[in-house]
């Protein structure tokens, strides 16, 4: 049978509120020798605060909650990372919800957090073209309750956070491989109303038109590894490949997932990554340098994002300060030239 709060009163001879008083937090805290005789009866009798207790008692839960879309991805488990390590020493304990990419999840998400009383949330992943106004709404209410908002890729109107420079960082790649001396590019980009994917492609591809290069291929698909290995296939299929079998085709996918899942499907059309088909992606998440071949993509700093971003929760600042964080082109072996 579970010990109450009341066995424990009993056991150091005070009154159930003052046992709460100790055991909870509250500001109101008794004589130091009345404190230390409740602690002892609650390690002895091996009493456990009740965290939602505490919670009124102190008006904070001492808990920030990461909503990701997918925490299997390695660009999520690395920010993830980053803001546990920011939250070291600091007595607040990071929750963690994964949404698989759901809006509506999202939105559920964040109200479970709220009603958990959560001093915090952190928001990580992109966002869709449309409107997000259930969510705006949402967390208009959680922050006039007191409670911090940030954003990490994407921002929100009433929330400011770390913003990535999609855009620039991939025409920077799109730059260095031009300079590398590919001529013949495809571009593999997610869904049309992510605004990630969306920049991304835009970036590339303009940068290519400002060059003077027009793509042989875009295709649109799911900004997953699956999504990455369905439209490879069937960009193999199509016969581009082909076309100039003198110079092979740079694929862009824009993001490193579905440049993993591109070059497994490389292979299982018995063709070779950089002789047959140049790879490149985005993120650098960091399985990606353990790939053979090494894959070019574009650096960012992830597990310093997390920390960043949960840093700025922590802190009394601005809310609605936003920094940019831009992407740096790594040049691997995947985009190697004979």
């Amino acid at each position: 049978m579970a010990v109450r709060l009341a066995d424990v009163a009993d056991a150091a001879g005070v009154s159930q509120s003052t046992a709460s008083r100790v055991l909870n937090g509250s500001a109101r805290s008794p004589k130091p020798e009345i404190a230390a005789r409740v602690r002892d009866a609650a390690e002895r009798l091996g009493y456990f605060p009740n965290a939602q207790a505490q919670a009124l008692a102190r008006s904070s839960a001492g808990l920030m909650g990461l909503v990701v879309h997918d925490i299997a991805d390695p660009y999520f488990s690395s920010i993830a990372r980053g803001a546990q390590r920011a939250l070291a020493g600091s007595g607040i304990q990071l929750m963690l919800a994964s949404t698989e990419r759901g809006a509506e999840a999202e939105v559920d998400a964040v109200r479970t957090f709220m009603s958990y009383r959560t001093d915090a949330i952190l928001l990580a992943g992109t966002r869709g073209l449309s409107d997000d106004a259930l969510l705006d709404q949402v967390l208009r209410i959680y922050r006039a309750n007191g409670g911090r908002v940030a954003m990490i890729g994407q921002p929100l109107p009433n929330a400011g956070g770390v913003q990535i420079a999609n855009e620039s960082g991939a025409a920077d790649l799109a730059e260095a491989l031009l300079r590398q001396g590919h001529r013949r590019f495809a571009v593999l980009s997610g869904e049309s109303t992510l605004s990630t994917s969306a920049q991304r492609a835009a970036g590339f591809l303009g940068k290519l038109r400002a060059s003077g290069v027009a793509p042989e291929v875009v295709m649109e698909g799911a900004f997953t590894r699956d999504g990455g290995y369905l439209m490879m296939s069937e960009l193999i299929d199509s016969g581009v490949l082909q076309a100039d079998p003198g110079r092979p085709l740079c694929v862009f996918c824009v993001n490193d997932v579905m440049a993993l899942g591109a070059l497994a499907a490389v292979r299982a059309a018995g063709l070779a990554v950089p002789e047959d088909i140049a790879l490149a992606g985005f993120d650098d998440i960091p399985t990606l340098a353990d790939q053979h071949p090494t894959i070019t993509t574009v650096r960012l700093p992830l597990e310093e994002i997390g920390r960043m971003s949960a840093e700025m929760l922590l802190a009394d600042g601005d809310m609605d300060r936003r920094l940019v964080v831009e992407g740096a082109p790594v040049l691997r072996d995947s985009t190697r030239l004979r």
